[in-house]
């Protein structure tokens, strides 16, 4: 186990994780007093989410030539230029370059993607659970850090609102870029398997695991994205909950999706990676039948924590089952297919987030996550004794 690679990705999943928080949070509001038609508030969000789905796999592909270490310290380059990017679009007032920047930032979050698949590189076999669920708990601290930024920051600048919070992001992925040069070459274990010929992508696809695996991680980032993009306009433009109660609901939706990190790679050891995943798909269920009860602040507050642990379920399981599906060789190319899947759907779902909001409203939007659990739930059962799977 590649103890120092592991800590370095905790780290580094710490300052992303923060910045996307940010993004999140402010991405909605900013669209709001940016853009002249509000049914396009969340659009800046939506471009994040769209540019990751069209970056994965040329991140993935740069990766295999370059290696992780260059790669990463690439991504938090292009992230330095979205954030003065987003600087200049909130000096100027600029909807359009506001966009801009977000469809960099995306890019960087294409790269950020992989830092679960590079946890998973660093150990042994039986220890990938563990890996990748280690990397995510980085992102407990972001979500004290990511909300502490916006509330704290964003008047640091007189003329230019959330101005002085896109500079700390600068100076965090400056340093970013830095940790990332300590890291080792990846120890892929099981490197053995290249020494077969490697399968074609429409093989590997054609296996139920795949499927199943694809289906839990777009079900679980599609559906999150759908509520957590809706919930600061729901929240502070239509119900006019303050900034920091917002924020707030942030934060624990945050510690819902990344608190169960601690246990979550030992519940797939102990339950088996289709059980957890089944959890996590109630999670989410019960996250829509809460958000319909109505618009109390503990009303969001449930919705949004149970959102973020059936997130964690799902995701880390749909994850963990991916990595059963490959070989090392193929690694690089099923990850990358598998990311622009997952981000697709949730770009699909940044976009109906603002419109929905716009049309129907918050209780309309709950409803849309039902026929997507019960479908994920019905094909975890088909799967659940495949022998591939391992338990």
């Amino acid at each position: 186990m590649q103890v120092r690679n592991l800590t370095i990705l905790i780290f580094c999943q710490l300052i992303s994780t923060s910045a996307t928080i940010v993004m999140v949070m402010l991405g909605g509001i900013i669209g709001s007093q940016l853009a002249t038609n509000q049914a396009l508030a969340t659009l800046p969000l939506s471009l994040i989410v769209v540019s990751i789905a069209l970056t994965t796999i040329p991140a993935s592909m740069l990766m295999s030539r370059i290696g992780r270490r260059n790669s990463f310290s690439i991504g938090s380059l292009i992230a330095v230029v979205s954030m003065i990017l987003a600087m200049l679009a909130l000096r100027e007032r600029s909807f359009l370059l506001y966009n801009v920047a977000a469809l960099v930032f995306g890019i960087n979050m294409a790269f950020t993607q992989q830092y679960r698949y590079a946890a998973a590189e660093s150990v042994e076999a039986r220890y990938v659970p563990r890996a990748i669920s280690l990397v995510l708990v980085g992102s407990i601290g972001a979500a004290f850090l990511g909300t502490k930024l916006v509330t704290l920051s964003q008047y640091w600048l007189q003329d230019v609102a959330y101005g002085g919070t896109m500079a700390l992001l600068i100076a965090m992925f400056l340093v970013q870029a830095l940790i990332f040069q300590a890291m080792a070459p990846a120890k892929v274990h099981g490197a053995s398997a290249d020494q077969e010929q490697p399968r074609s992508l429409r093989e590997i696809i054609r296996q139920p695991i795949f499927t199943v695996a694809v289906l839990g991680a777009t079900t679980a980032f599609g559906l999150m994205t759908l509520i957590m993009t809706a919930t600061p306009l729901s929240m502070h433009i239509n119900d006019q909950y303050t900034l920091e109660q917002t924020a707030s609901i942030i934060r624990v939706h945050v510690l819902g999706m990344y608190l169960p990190s601690i246990a979550t790679g030992f519940l797939i050891e102990k339950l088996g990676v289709t059980r957890l995943m089944f959890v996590g798909a109630l999670g989410l269920l019960a996250a829509a039948l809460v958000g319909l009860q109505g618009h109390a602040l503990l009303h969001y507050w449930w919705a949004l924590l149970l959102l973020g642990i059936g997130w964690n379920f799902l995701y880390v399981g749909g994850t963990t089952m991916l990595t059963y599906t490959y070989r090392t060789s193929e690694r690089f190319r099923v990850q990358g297919f598998n990311d622009f899947l997952v981000f697709g759907s949730s770009a699909t779902a940044s976009l109906l987030a603002g419109t929905v909001m716009f049309y129907f409203g918050w209780g309309k939007l709950m409803l849309v996550p039902l026929p997507f659990v019960l479908l994920i739930c019905v094909a975890l059962m088909i799967v659940r004794k495949n022998p591939a799977l391992k338990r």
